[in-house]
């Protein structure tokens, strides 16, 4: 059941001369984006228009109608394809007819209604290949309701009853397909993919990973540590959950496995520090780029508030990877550990590209000409070194990468936008606000805990990017009218959307890691929940403490800080500590104790704060001063004959 909702249809791998067309073909889009960005001003209108047909054409001959889809494309896929292109030729051929159109008066030509009912199957169609079931499903739900609500009574129904009418508003204008989310990815995403991919391209994802073995991998637990910063520094550039666990979970896991490691804790180290990595400034994943857009903030703002809740996320990881290395006397990486100074010496170039990011965005430069710097200095910066340089085909290589990379998120995001538009019209986001307010009896607390379960199951086996959209539409209103500051709510929203990545029962990051651990994803699932115990606690804390955010003076700032780490601390302590009891397990009192140090150290009273961060170390401290290290049951013997990794 699980599988057939997020199943998605295979990504064909091309060779020799096709897989070199598709490649020039891919790159030549993604210069047209990079044009198109930076250089020109466009209609929003037409730039979605030619992103989403471009996407379109591109994606059915390279994602299969199934799992087991041939490995060449069939005469549907070509169909979809040239549907895809005749459209895309269409609506910008008449580009600015369709934008002198009054909406919902003007009638519809045959032609408009043929490409603009194509338009909107196709974005289903490829919603279903690149995310599964899940999301179309609820797509399709939100159309039938657009289209059929008119049936049911107040306060749910609504005046619509005409295809037409629905047509107009999600296709001919851009509060449909061509909305806020295929908007961003057209522009923000897109560049800043690009960035991660020439970066991944030159080396970059080698460079983190030497960074983190040399910080972290003679230390007991060395490899889960690993694990945690690369997971961490990918997913600046990936910005997604799944493609990290793929991308780093492919090295550390197997490496955590040979040493001992259980299969279960092993990729739940992984699931969790790549969950992260989408709210990991600088660049976080697409989410937050849509959130900037729909809130109307500026993403330097954006990163700004992450900043702090993401490093004490990884401090809760951390402590918790530590303390369970401690516990089970886990052992250091067994490999060669790459000296600090040799890493650096080899891999600055990649500094460079990094500091153009921040630089840009410390400036206010937007977001588009950062990732633009950014792409340029990851160019620059590796030529300045043999080691690094790309060759012209390995540039060409990487933006037709980017463009490849981007079919899924674009696929989501279109199909989003079908929700947004449908729900704008119809005022079912306003409704379900009242719903969610009434449940909750207008309580803040109730509140907030009904926004966070929606969010975690709205995200259920989908995209962070769509998961947040249908959150900030569906639940976003509920948290504006019990006063929340925009940024806030939408932050506290978007915590939870990423998260669903690793949440039971679906967990799609889990699933990915289960492939290369074997193990079940569930069982990873629920140990992964435990690691990233902090971040599901963060979101309720930064509502509570703004500063944790960012917000205030520059002592507050601090203190949120200090508070925020003994807090992370002192729960990864409450889950990891075993002492001396007889039961061999800490008491619940002192567990309890631990979790309201936590909660009184991130208080926004000072006093209560101080209060709470030295009451709180006090505590903690006595607690670690002698640890009862249990041998663990999940480190068998290692094998010295193996010399490499299963």
């Amino acid at each position: 059941m699980i599988s057939a909702l997020v199943s998605t249809g295979r990504r064909r791998s091309f060779t020799g001369t096709p897989a070199h067309l598709l490649t020039l073909l891919a790159a030549g889009f993604a210069c047209w984006v990079i044009y198109a960005n930076i250089f020109v001003i466009s209609d929003p209108l037409v730039l979605g228009i030619l992103f989403v047909s471009g996407i379109l054409t591109l994606l059915f001959p390279v994602i299969g109608h199934s799992p087991n889809a041939p490995d060449n494309p069939t005469i549907l896929d070509w169909v979809l394809c040239a549907l895809s292109l005749a459209s895309g030729v269409f609506f910008f051929v008449n580009a600015q007819v369709i934008s002198d159109r009054i909406t919902l008066l003007d009638e519809f030509t045959g032609a408009q209604f043929f490409f603009g009912t194509a338009i909107l199957l196709l974005t289903l169609e490829a919603t279903r290949r690149t995310t599964g079931a899940g999301l179309t499903g609820i797509v399709v739900a939100f159309l039938i309701y657009n289209w059929f609500g008119y049936m049911l009574p107040p306060p749910f129904g609504h005046g619509i009853s005409e295809f037409s009418y629905l047509l107009d508003i999600l296709v001919f204008t851009t509060d449909g397909v061509f909305g806020v989310p295929i908007q961003v990815v057209a522009s923000y995403v897109f560049l800043f993919v690009m960035f991660g991919t020439l970066l991944s391209k030159a080396g970059g994802g080698e460079f983190f990973f030497d960074l983190a073995s040399a910080a972290t991998g003679n230390s007991r637990g060395g490899p889960a540590k690993v694990a945690v910063i690369s997971s961490g520094l990918y997913g600046t550039m990936s910005g997604s959950p799944t493609s990290d666990v793929v991308a780093t979970g492919s090295i550390t896991i197997p490496i955590m496995k040979r040493l001992g490691y259980s299969k279960k804790f092993a990729g739940a180290v992984e699931v969790a520090a790549s969950t992260g990595g989408s709210a990991m400034p600088p660049i976080m994943g697409s989410a937050a780029f849509i959130l900037a857009e729909y809130t109307g903030t500026p993403y330097r703002d954006v990163v700004y508030a992450a900043l702090i809740p993401a490093m004490l996320y990884y401090v809760g990881v951390f402590s918790q990877v530590h303390l369970r290395a401690v516990k089970h006397d886990l052992r250091p990486y067994s490999g060669e550990i790459p000296r600090l100074s040799r890493t650096f010496a080899l891999g600055w170039p990649y500094i460079i590209p990094i500091a153009v990011i921040i630089g840009m965005l410390w400036v206010g430069y937007s977001p588009v000409m950062t990732a633009g710097a950014g792409a340029l200095g990851v160019v620059i910066g590796t030529a300045l070194s043999g080691r690094t340089r790309m060759t012209p085909w390995e540039l060409i290589q990487a933006l037709g990468e980017t463009t490849l990379r981007i079919l899924p998120v674009a696929g989501a995001c279109a199909a989003a936008g079908l929700v947004i538009g449908g729900l704008s019209m119809t005022g079912l986001g306003m409704k379900a606000a009242n719903v969610i307010i009434t449940l909750s009896g207008g309580d803040l607390g109730w509140t907030l805990l009904l926004a966070a379960v929606v969010t975690i199951v709205l995200g259920l086996g989908m995209p962070t990017p769509s998961a947040y959209i249908l959150a900030a539409v569906l639940v976003g209103p509920a948290l504006t009218k019990i006063g929340l500051p925009i940024l806030e709510s939408h932050m506290f929203l978007l915590y939870y959307a990423i998260l669903s990545a690793l949440t039971p029962p679906i967990a799609v990051a889990a699933l990915a890691a289960a492939a290369i651990a074997d193990e079940d994803p569930f069982v990873i699932a629920f140990e992964a929940v435990r690691l990233a115990a902090v971040g599901f606690l963060m979101p309720f804390a930064f509502l509570w403490n703004p500063a944790i955010l960012g917000t205030g003076s520059g002592l507050e700032i601090a203190m949120a800080c200090i508070g925020g780490i003994v807090g992370a601390g002192a729960i990864a302590l409450s889950f990891e500590w075993v002492g001396r009891q007889q039961s061999g397990r800490l008491a619940w009192p002192i567990r309890a104790l631990l979790v309201l140090g936590a909660a009184a150290s991130v208080a926004p009273n000072m006093a209560i704060s101080l209060a709470g961060i030295v009451g709180t170390a006090v505590l903690s401290t006595a607690l670690l001063v002698r640890p009862v290290a249990v041998p663990s049951e999940e480190l068998p013997p290692i094998d010295n004959s193996k010399n490499t990794v299963d």
